[in-house]
């Protein structure tokens, strides 16, 4: 992991086409700006996490979909 100290007002760029920017610092509070391209999603950590298992929970739910469809036409 790289770590980096930044100043309001200071930015960071990833790649050609990602820039970070301090926006504040509040207390234990840090607001950043995202400027990136629009094909690239941008999400929290914590709702990355909830698609993540909503899309593990329809991926199950296909799954059992599927085996009882071949259970139904078996018979």
């Amino acid at each position: 992991m790289l770590i980096l100290s930044r100043l309001k007002g200071e930015k960071i760029i990833i790649g050609q086409d990602i820039v970070l920017t301090v926006l504040d610092v509040a207390g234990d509070q840090v607001r950043i700006g995202i400027e990136a391209p629009k094909d690239i999603p941008i999400h929290r950590e914590e709702i990355y996490k909830a698609i993540q298992a909503e899309n593990q929970a329809a991926v199950k739910m296909d799954l059992n979909a599927a085996s009882l469809l071949k259970a139904v036409k078996g018979k």
